[in-house]
């Protein structure tokens, strides 16, 4: 791992770590504090994807870290089809940093591998944040609406399309996914391998295998000890956000918020509303 971080997400080299499964893992980072967050990406997003004015605000006093799980992007490596495979590839991204502990932001699918990492190898988790997040099981999740996977599971992105499943179609909404847009493309060199369809495709495969019908395993995030921040926006299309509520009542240290007027996309659209909450809950003293 580099010894030194960016000052902003936008302009942070991109950097290679080679871990103890043979898999050379593409990340970013900026900022400086004792314990790392590590950010898990959405379905089909890389380096990129990330807003920089999230990040930026994230990283305001702590080090955040940003990386492909394995073949997304520049990592090297063939993306697996199940969240339980995906959860052991970050858990060996996290082994390089050699830190006792981190934090973990997972956003829609990166939620689902979050709360397998936790479960899989708590000991490494100090708290842990779910954007967009449901429980492995959940009635309604066996794969997204049709015209949400229509939308974003194309073999190529379109910007109307991620507009209309991140963003509501109000204007203050709509503008503020024009300009989150801008920012995550705004970046022109050293920019990060694009993901392939191959990838996209074991990752819905993930998604609908997380998502089949599965009383038992709901009470499995019942382990989950430590404390955890869920949140959504409140017309999110892609994840619904009662799944926020189903699986706040599901954790037992649980906190909650959803924002207004808001869908997949609302940690972008709330950027600093949502960091300063994150920032509060993982700064908070545990009682």
């Amino acid at each position: 791992m580099t010894t030194a971080t960016a000052l902003d997400y936008a302009t942070a080299p991109n950097w290679s770590v080679h871990a103890d499964n043979g898999i050379d893992y593409a990340y970013r980072e900026i900022g400086t504090g004792a314990v790392p967050l590590v950010l898990l990406q959405h379905f089909r997003g890389n380096l990129e994807n990330w807003d920089p004015r999230l990040v930026d605000a994230l990283a305001a006093g702590r080090h955040v870290i940003a990386f492909d799980n394995v073949g997304v992007g520049a990592t090297t490596g063939t993306t697996p089809s199940t969240i339980a495979q995906m959860a052991h590839d970050a858990i060996a991204f996290i082994e390089t940093l050699d830190v006792p502990q981190v934090d973990i932001l997972g956003f829609s699918i990166g939620s689902f591998v979050a709360q397998e990492i936790a479960l899989t190898r708590p000991a490494i988790v100090r708290r842990l944040v779910l954007a967009s997040a449901a429980p492995r099981g959940a009635a309604g999740m066996h794969g997204w609406a049709r015209e949400v996977i229509g939308a974003v599971g194309k073999p190529q992105p379109d910007p109307a399309d991620y507009l209309g499943v991140f963003f509501t179609s109000s204007p203050a909404s709509l503008q503020a996914g024009m300009e989150t847009l801008g920012r995550i493309h705004g970046r022109t060199t050293d920019v990060d391998a694009p993901t392939t369809w191959a990838t996209q495709q074991s990752q819905y495969d993930a998604v609908c295998e997380w998502g089949i019908p599965d009383h038992n395993a709901l009470h499995r995030v019942s382990a989950i000890r430590q404390p955890v921040f869920i949140a959504n926006g409140d017309r999110d299309p892609m994840i619904l956000p009662h799944y926020s509520h189903l699986l706040a009542g599901l954790i037992p240290h649980a906190q909650i918020t959803i924002y207004p007027d808001a869908a997949h996309g609302f940690l972008f659209q709330h950027a600093a509303e949502y960091a300063a909450d994150v920032t509060a809950f993982l700064d908070a003293e545990v009682h």
